[in-house]
């Protein structure tokens, strides 16, 4: 219902991708920027424009690529590699890792000043080991919707399935 809701939403994992192919996929690169440059190229943040961007496994981003996201965040734009000219860009960023950031923080290894900045709104979601009773809801959930896409009859968990998956670490 939000006003970016007819832009696009564009993901990232973080945590997948070398640094400089990381920072090529979010702030595009210019023609002969490095090796394999053979174009110009829009990143994520170019590409989204008026819609949100979704940053997951944050927490794996170098700190040179912590520096270039912070200045998106503070400036309202991006440099394209290889390039000199800000672009400026509206975008929302969500970021999500399985990471504890104020250690990480704490530790050197993500900015203090960026975790602030991302720090708007937290929503903290909880291992599914420390609700085990919210497993049969999660269940019902995924069984239903697989179910519908299949447009099969939705299988009943009978009271050993759900033990055995309240179990799992």
């Amino acid at each position: 219902r939000s006003a970016r809701s007819t832009h696009p939403l564009l993901t990232l994992n973080c945590g997948s991708l070398p640094e400089t192919l990381l920072e090529s996929e979010l702030f595009g690169h210019e023609k002969g920027a490095f090796t394999d440059a053979s174009s110009q190229r829009r990143g994520l943040f170019e590409t989204a424009e008026g819609g949100t961007v979704f940053l997951d496994e944050i927490g794996e981003m170098s700190l040179s690529a912590q520096v270039r996201l912070l200045h998106v965040l503070e400036q309202r734009e991006i440099t394209r590699l290889g390039s000199n000219h800000p672009i400026p860009v509206n975008v929302r960023v969500i970021a999500a890792t399985n990471r504890n950031l104020q250690m990480a923080v704490s530790q050197g290894t993500f900015r203090r000043d960026l975790y602030y900045r991302l720090r708007v709104v937290e929503i903290e979601a909880p291992s599914l080991r420390t609700i085990p009773q919210d497993i049969p809801l999660f269940a019902a959930n995924f069984i239903e919707g697989i179910s519908k896409e299949h447009d099969v009859p939705p299988i009943e968990l009978d009271s050993g399935a759900l033990s055995i998956l309240r179990s799992y670490a």
